[in-house]
């Protein structure tokens, strides 16, 4: 029996740039690691990459006047933005880009949190304050006059979203409501801006009597004026580079990590599964922020990679049978599995789970390791 399970190293690769050859610069980095750390490689092996270095190597960004004239091209000028994250980094470029393209802007956020938990307040102070979220509608103003600045201050970034967003621009006015139809009063034209509902959402506001409807996968979804863009995703996905460019999701992934796996293959001999992965699917057990952002969390990878793992709930079987070690062992090997005996073993894609551990391991500071390698994940109990 292995006396060690799942192994996972950040790789430190050079400060890649637009143009540069991603495919073997992340090859020579990982064969390099294996030299100096007396690496061995295996079959089942997984390398993840960050999305944010295939944007960058494509030069895939498009600056904030040309988000703006997709804005304009698609609603004219004026546009309601609907349930927009709460982020300085995802979302205040977007925003300024969409301010660009229209003469009036009126935002609707969710209260007390956007869809992932990021907060504008808190549901304490919201019942405290004899609130109720599901039927109560505010503006701006009268949404200051219940929750004062310090009410409304992050207590982990100490910013105040609601005066950041609305000092964006002159064009902004902001309204507060978790019902999805309140923007239709205010304008017809609505761009669903929250992630991982947007479909219901944008389904739930064109039944209401929306016009123009579109959603932040919609925005930017082909080149403006010859910029970056991203057929599946358009804007979602994207990124602060400078401010006045966003980094968008790549383009081209599935390409990208096939020959990454093909060329692996040719170097090693081991056929080594290769994902891109952007935002772990992970919840901060302090703030309650859900980290993932990004619409998914790997934008690619091979085919080794698909589907969710098949386990044992050891602890289960511990706990409820007497069967030997070796009764067990060979269990395991024929995935004799009951519901039971599986219960607990969240059904998560392999994809999520690899990549919210190369989401941890890499971080999004100063790291240097924007290339993970991990080792033994579909290893098991019964693997010698």
């Amino acid at each position: 029996m292995r006396n060690i399970g799942t192994k996972a190293w950040g790789i430190r690769i050079p400060i890649v740039k637009e143009g540069d050859d991603l495919e073997n610069i992340v090859i020579n980095a990982i064969i390099n690691a294996s030299e100096s750390e007396n690496i061995v490689f295996n079959d089942k092996d997984i390398i993840g990459i960050t999305e944010s270095l295939l944007a960058r190597t494509q030069g895939n960004f498009v600056s904030l006047d040309c988000v703006g004239k997709d804005i304009n091209n698609k609603f004219g000028d004026e546009v309601g933005v609907l349930f927009p994250m709460l982020s300085r980094n995802r979302f205040s470029l977007i925003l300024d880009g969409i301010a660009r393209g229209v003469k009036k802007c009126i935002v609707q956020l969710n209260y007390p949190n956007d869809e992932v938990g990021n907060p504008i307040s808190s549901l304490e102070k919201i019942y405290q304050k004899g609130i109720n979220p599901h039927t109560d509608e505010f503006t701006e103003d009268e949404y200051k006059k219940i929750f004062t600045e310090k009410d409304r201050i992050n207590p982990f970034t100490g910013v105040d979203i609601l005066n950041y967003y609305k000092n964006i621009s002159d064009k902004i006015e902001i309204i507060f409501s978790n019902n999805p139809t309140s923007i239709l009063k205010y304008t017809k034209n609505v761009l669903v801006s929250n992630v991982h509902a947007r479909f219901k959402t944008k389904e739930i506001v064109k039944k209401a009597g929306g016009e123009k409807v579109y959603a932040l996968d919609e925005v930017v979804n082909k080149s403006v004026d010859g910029s970056g863009y991203n057929e599946e995703y358009g804007v979602l996905g994207s990124n602060y580079s400078t401010d006045e460019i966003l980094k968008l999701f790549p383009r081209d992934c599935e390409k990208f990590v096939n020959n990454v796996q093909k060329k692996l293959l040719e170097k090693t001999g081991k056929k080594i599964e290769v994902m891109l992965y952007g935002d772990g699917s992970f919840k901060d057990p302090v703030i309650g922020i859900w980290e993932l952002a990004d619409p998914v969390v790997s934008p690619a990878f091979t085919d080794g990679l698909t589907g969710v793992p098949n386990e044992l709930k050891l602890k289960y079987i511990a706990d409820n049978t007497n069967l030997s070690e070796t009764e067990i062992i060979n269990k395991i090997r024929e995935k004799d599995i009951s519901q039971k005996e599986a219960l607990g073993t969240t059904p998560r894609r392999i994809t999520d789970l690899v990549g919210s551990l190369c989401d941890l391991m890499s971080g999004s500071g100063d790291k240097g390791t924007p290339v993970i390698l991990v080792q033994g994940y579909f290893d098991n109990y019964a693997s010698k």
